[in-house]
C-alpha cells in the first residue's frame, strides 16, 4: 500500500511516498457526515516556496485527528479542484505557471472513529468489540487489521489488553492508583469495508 507522508510543493523539495506493512498500524475512518475520510486540513499556504502540508506538521497541529500512519490521502486545491487538474503537486513555485505559485492544496487522511462503550467504574475499563459491534451495527468491520486504543482525553498509552479480537480491557486492580483512565479505541478496517460504506 503506497501513501503520501503530506503534501509538499516546494522549491527542490517532493512529495515523498512511503510504502507501510500492516505492522506498522495502518488507519481507517468512518466518519458518518464524510464517508471513510478525515476533515480537510489546510494548514500552509503557497506563499514563500510553496504549500506546506506535511504529515508532521498536520499531526502536530491536530492532535489525535490523524492517526500516525494512514493508508492514504486525498489531496485537493482549496477551491476544490483535483491534484491532477493542477499539474503543480511536486514542482517547486519557480516552476508553475503563470504566476509563479503553488496551488493552495488541503488534504484529507483516511482513519476510523473512536468508540468509548465503558467507562472505569467497576472493575475497570471494557471496551470489548463483541459490546461495540452491537451499540454500532454494520460500523466495524468483520475482522479489523488494527487497533489503536487513548485516554478519551487523546494519551497515548501502553493498554493492558488489547487486540483486533477482543478489543481492549484495563482491569482497575491491576493499576497503581487503583483506577483505569477512562479509555476509547478505534479498529483498522480492509479499504473494501470502508468503500462498501461510503
Amino acid at each position: 500500500m503506497v501513501v503520501f507522508t503530506g503534501l509538499t510543493c516546494a522549491e527542490d523539495l517532493f512529495v515523498e511516498i512511503h510504502c507501510h506493512i500492516l505492522s506498522l498500524n495502518p488507519c481507517y475512518v468512518h466518519l458518518a457526515t464524510q464517508g471513510c475520510w478525515t476533515a480537510w486540513f489546510d494548514r500552509d499556504n503557497p506563499s514563500g516556496h510553496g504549500d506546506f502540508e506535511t504529515l508532521l506538521e498536520l499531526h502536530k497541529e491536530n492532535p489525535s485527528k490523524i492517526c500516525d500512519h494512514p493508508i492514504q490521502i486525498e489531496v485537493k486545491t482549496t477551491s476544490g479542484a483535483s491534484v491532477g487538474s493542477t499539474h503543480n503537486v511536486i514542482h517547486a513555485n519557480r516552476d508553475q505557471p503563470p504566476n509563479g505559485l503553488c496551488a493552495d492544496y488541503k488534504s484529507s487522511f483516511f482513519m476510523t472513529q473512536w468508540y468509548n462503550h465503558d467507562n472505569p467504574s467497576g472493575t475497570g475499563d471494557f471496551e470489548l468489540l463483541e459490546k461495540l459491534r452491537v451499540k454500532n451495527p454494520n460500523e466495524i468491520c468483520p475482522f479489523p487489521l488494527d487497533i489503536e486504543v487513548q485516554t478519551v482525553a487523546g494519551n497515548t498509552v501502553d493498554p493492558v489488553l488489547s487486540d483486533t479480537t477482543i478489543g481492549f480491557i484495563c482491569q482497575n486492580a491491576d493499576q497503581e492508583g487503583g483506577r483505569c483512565s477512562d479509555y476509547k479505541l478505534r479498529f483498522v478496517c480492509p479499504i473494501d469495508f470502508c468503500n462498501r460504506r461510503g
